[in-house]
């Protein structure tokens, strides 16, 4: 079968397939042909494809292939050029458009939806949504460092002391996520909010504070948030515009599949953030999370807060994007080419090819059974595997007295322990009693300086150790031909222990720090 890959039109600068891409579909059976210029927005020139192993062809060509990868749902020219039986894999937001579901049937081609692949483990590599998300998510950071004029990171200079930016992401979905570490990074200091308080753990990773909404919110079953009720909308925009108007900077990312975008901060929450504040609405495309989202532009508003409300921020990354939306839909045509031979196998009893299929054989496929992807409650344990309180009390005192045992064999070992350092001070002659003070003193500096030493450090601290074995590595050597039998052999011990010690630890220094060195 062969597939084509359209040029998406001067507003769209990625790509459905790049030379990688195209490669890998090849290596999978499939011709490829790919329209003249495609590449040229998301940088990647004919010659590559060309040289992956793809063949240039006009408009008309690379949709009349059996099978058409595009960016966004094709308008009705372009789906005219499509013959019946013909395969759509592009992203086609079926449940905001009812329309292009019926076009797509009356067109008798087969439909499949990338942004409807259902969120569960087998499916996470052809999930568009979540690839594109996580782009976007750093480039909002970006834009928002941009229009902040100033740095995230806190600094002291001879000037003056410049505090860290105050970042607050509204949404811990992938994009949220991926903003919460950019920023991170960048050294602002992060908290984040979500309606799924089993993220809170997410974002801690991540080196945020999770701030929870006072009313909770039952957990969700398909990996999406759930809209909220009257009243938890209620409380969580009290939290969102409290914390607004203490922060920076502020990133909203929520997004409710199939519906307008929810508003989380009004106008009275936006006037209340200080002048200079910048708001990244990451939902502009479905209305925006702000009243006063203009979707497509960047305005100040009358009280100096800077909202963006760009609907493109994956596409600002034109390149890796491109990559990522491709790969998706490598990983997805492997799984539906499983003999490797070009053919396309549509088996809806497979649950993600069920998830996205939209229309087929001239039906109207949408919606899909819907898949529950959380995990379902413990069972409480039955009560037949309880312990009674005769066998709580029993292991109580079994516990007790393994403790005490515990404790009185370390009050033996330290008694001994001190018996045997009081005696060999007595047998040491008085002139070189006054090493073991040392000595103490030097076990006592080296546990509290080396426990406080950062882990990043332990790689040079050990060649200072090593350096240290070769005190003792001389001080052996000097020793080793004394007259003294028992003295000769200690020497020649510490020789061999100190030089494993010295050649060993540069050895396991070098191959760490190899680690880290670029070729």
């Amino acid at each position: 079968m062969r597939i084509g890959v359209p040029a998406e039109g001067a507003d769209q600068p990625l790509v459905a397939s790049t030379p990688d891409t195209v490669a890998k579909l090849i290596k999978l059976g499939y011709e490829v042909s790919v329209e003249t210029g495609a590449g040229a927005q998301a940088r990647y020139p004919d010659s590559q494809y060309v040289a992956a192993g793809a063949v240039l062809a006009g408009a008309e060509e690379v949709w009349d292939a059996d099978i058409v990868l595009t960016l966004d749902a094709p308008g009705p020219e372009r789906l005219a050029l499509m013959h019946p039986g013909a395969t759509l894999i592009a992203r086609l937001a079926p449940a905001r458009d009812p329309e292009l579901v019926e076009r797509l049937r009356d067109a008798g081609v087969t439909a499949l939806a990338l942004d409807t692949v259902p969120r569960i483990s087998r499916a996470q590599a052809m999930d568009v949504l979540s690839s594109q998300s996580n782009l976007a998510g750093y480039r909002a950071v970006v834009e928002a460092a941009f229009a902040f004029g100033r740095p995230f990171t806190g600094q002291i200079t001879a000037a003056g002391k410049v505090p860290p930016a105050d970042v607050y992401v509204i949404g811990a979905g992938v994009a949220g996520l991926a903003a919460i570490g950019t920023a991170h990074s960048m050294g602002a200091q992060v908290c984040a909010t979500d309606v799924r308080p089993e993220v809170a753990e997410q974002v801690e990773s991540m080196g945020a504070e999770f701030l929870p909404i006072p009313v909770a919110q039952e957990r969700s079953t398909d990996g999406y948030a759930k809209e909220m009720n009257a009243d938890q909308a209620a409380a969580a925009n009290r939290l969102y515009a409290f914390q607004a108007a203490k922060s920076d900077i502020v990133i909203t990312t929520a997004n409710v599949p199939g519906r307008t975008s929810p508003i989380l901060l009004d106008d009275a929450a936006v006037n209340a953030m200080a002048p200079g504040s910048v708001i990244v609405d990451m939902a502009a495309a479905n209305g925006g999370n702000t009243t006063m989202t203009r979707p497509g532009e960047v305005h100040t508003t009358p009280g100096g807060v800077i909202i963006i409300g760009y609907t493109d921020l994956a596409g600002r990354l034109p390149s890796q994007s491109s990559q990522l939306y491709g790969q998706n839909i490598v990983n997805l045509l492997k799984l539906m080419t499983p003999a490797k031979d070009g053919r396309l196998t549509l088996d809806l009893e497979d649950q993600i090819v069920r998830g996205i299929a939209v229309t087929s054989g001239g039906e109207i496929l949408w919606p899909p059974p819907k898949v529950s992807v959380s995990a379902q409650p413990a069972t409480p344990p039955s009560s037949l595997n309880q312990p009674t309180p005769a066998e709580k009390a029993a292991k109580a005192a079994a516990d007790a007295q393994a403790a005490a045992r515990r404790r009185r064999n370390a009050t033996i070992a330290t008694i001994i322990a001190a018996v045997l350092l009081a005696a060999l001070v007595l047998v040491t002659p008085t002139a070189a009693a006054g090493h073991y003070i040392v000595l103490m003193l030097a076990v006592v500096v080296g546990f509290y300086v080396i426990t406080n030493v950062t882990h990043s450090l332990h790689t040079p601290l050990m060649s200072v150790t090593n350096a240290i074995s070769g005190i003792i590595l001389v001080g052996a050597i000097l020793q080793v031909g004394s007259s003294n039998l028992a003295v000769g052999i200690l020497s020649f011990v510490a020789i061999v222990i100190a030089s494993i010690n010295i050649f060993g630890g540069f050895l396991v220094t070098h191959r760490m720090l190899a680690m880290f060195r670029r070729d």
